[in-house]
Formats: structure tokens, sequence, C-alpha cells
């Protein structure tokens, strides 16, 4: 039950109207599936904490986006300072319903999803950050406000993080 606090009201709807960002944002971010769950309770806490200073000068969104973005990059900055590691599991893949696809094409839309995550993962953190809110349907306005950068260099920046991706998913795929 949610109190009558409008801290936690507040909390409370944005996480229903958007709690998809904080999640999608932890899968790029987690060095290892295993991680994924600790990064997004992170950005959960993070996103209460600085819930206060919440001004209404940009959406919900963009401000969530923001908070997620700083906490995963600050994540991958400490990453080399926690030196236990849960053994890897098999990363979770989110793919349309098995009655929709056969299972052969289902695996197959989960490799390529784990290819792509595993490349997005691989890119530098200022591309991650692009991919993914690109991946999230954001316009170039939109996501200059989240990360700061004008929307001209949104699209350049974009447009070599794709490439750099491209090229990255190709290596993969000569792999095989």
């Amino acid at each position: 039950m949610i109190s009558n606090h409008p801290h936690e009201q507040r909390f409370a709807a944005w996480l229903e109207a958007h709690g998809a960002i904080p999640r999608q944002l932890s899968r790029a971010y987690a060095p290892e599936p295993a991680d994924e769950a600790d990064l997004h309770q992170e950005m959960l806490v993070q996103l209460w904490r600085s819930l206060p200073r919440y001004r209404a000068q940009a959406k919900p969104s963009t401000w969530i986006y923001r908070v997620c973005l700083n906490t995963g990059l600050t994540w991958r900055r400490t990453e080399g300072r926690r030196k236990a590691r849960v053994v890897a599991q098999p990363e979770p893949i989110e793919t349309a319903s098995t009655s929709e696809i056969g299972p052969a094409d289902a695996q197959e839309q989960q490799d390529l999803m784990a290819k792509l995550m595993h490349a997005i993962r691989g890119l530098p953190p200022g591309d991650r950050s692009l991919v993914v809110l690109a991946l999230d349907g954001l316009n170039y306005r939109e996501m200059g406000e989240i990360t700061g950068m004008t929307e001209n260099h949104v699209g350049v920046a974009l447009t070599r993080a794709r490439k750099k991706l491209a090229l990255a998913l190709k290596e993969v795929s000569d792999e095989f």
C-alpha cells in the first residue's frame, strides 16, 4: 500500500509508467547477467534519492534516464573494484511468445539478442548510452536533454556509434 506522502506517490507512479527504463539500462550496463539485478536495484535507489531534487524542468522519463544512465556509468567505472563475481547464468532474453514463433526461431531470436547485447556492452559508455536511448525510440532532442548534448552532436555521435556496433556485430557473425 502506498502512503499519502507525495515522494512515495511520485516514485510509485514513475515506476509504473517508466519502470522499463531502469530494467533496460541495467541490462545494457551490467557487465555480467548476474550483475543486472544489483545494478537495477542501485538505479532504483539512486532514483529514490534523487527524487527530492526533481523540479519538473524536464519530463519524468528524461529525469529517470539521466539518473539511471549516470548510475550505469558509475557502476562501470567501479566495476574493477568488485572482485567477487557470481557464476554467470544464461542471460534472460525477452522474446515473442513461442505460440507466435517456433522453438527454432525463438532460439535464433534469443541468440541474436544475446549477440546484440554483448556488442552494445562492448561499446564505450557514451556510445552505449546513445544506442540504448535510440533503441528505446527516443528522438535526438530527447537524447540531447538526457545526455546534455546538442541535437546535432547526438546525430553525429549516434551515427558513429551505430557504425561501431555494426562492425562489432559483423565481427561476431564472421566468427561463426
